[in-house]
């Protein structure tokens, strides 16, 4: 899949895993080229390394292809956005707690709820680099492939119960996504008393941290980053929001509701 006036990097490290001596991209339509000579498989196989989490902490397998979820997300941008932005925040929040190696007894969620207990000089990395560690994994869980899954009957219940029809959950939800300046994530989250609630944070704080001024389990997020759609929609964030109608996993957002 062609990212639109850009490089396909699937492909790019695809055709150099199959040996070509150069690949040529034209980029931005332009007369520029980036020209690259063959790199050998060594170089592949040390750059996906690089890219691994390691530690206590892992990325989560996808239930689907990065290409599964076209044309509203593209492959490219899937590919990044779990390899080198998700693993950046889990190999972080590794590397913090290496100093205190009893916290890999604790979960994602453990820590994040009580993040004001752990140690001063730990806890703004652990804001950072494990609220974007478990965004990130509930954000995954919250895809799937177009169609695949719609809103069941008693889902619907549920939303209409909460917020009076489905177009006034998602018009809710969308004014959220686009109402949260600079980076951040929309979030449909399930307060102590079981109401459904619509929400945004900033950067990568959540309703589970406790100086959050909402709290409440998140049921379902979407990730509204420049890096989560920058690549197909440019400064569209309002096409990309409605887009992502077309991959949510309900049977997932049911599931936590229910939990």
């Amino acid at each position: 899949m062609m990212v639109k006036n850009g490089i396909n990097l699937i492909d790019f490290f695809s055709s150099l895993n199959k040996g070509n001596k150069s690949v040529v991209y034209k980029y931005n339509n332009s007369k520029n080229i980036i020209k690259m000579k063959s790199l050998t498989l060594s170089f592949i196989a040390l750059f996906g390394a690089m890219v691994m989490a390691f530690g206590q902490f892992q990325l989560p397998k996808l239930d689907y292809g990065y290409s599964d979820l076209e044309p509203y997300i593209d492959s490219t941008t899937m590919y990044i956005h779990y390899n080198n932005h998700h693993a950046t925040y889990a190999n972080n929040l590794n590397k913090t707690l290496e100093k205190y190696p009893e916290l890999y007894k604790k979960d994602i969620v453990e820590l994040l709820e009580n993040i004001n207990e752990l140690p001063a000089d730990i806890q703004l990395s652990v804001r950072n680099n494990g609220g974007g560690y478990y965004n990130h994994c509930l954000f995954w869980s919250m895809l799937a492939p177009a169609g695949s899954t719609t809103i069941s009957p008693k889902l619907e219940k549920i939303l209409i119960k909460n917020f009076g029809s489905i177009d006034t959950f998602k018009n809710e939800f969308e004014k959220a996504a686009l109402g949260q300046f600079g980076s951040g994530w929309a979030w449909l989250i399930k307060e102590s008393s079981g109401k459904l609630r619509i929400i945004s944070t900033s950067n990568q704080d959540n309703t589970l941290m406790p100086f959050s001024s909402v709290k409440g389990k998140p049921v379902l997020t979407l990730d509204v980053w420049e890096h989560a759609y920058y690549l197909k929609y440019q400064s569209k964030r309002a096409s990309y929001v409605k887009a992502f109608w077309n991959v949510v996993n309900w049977k997932e957002v049911e599931k936590l509701i229910e939990k």
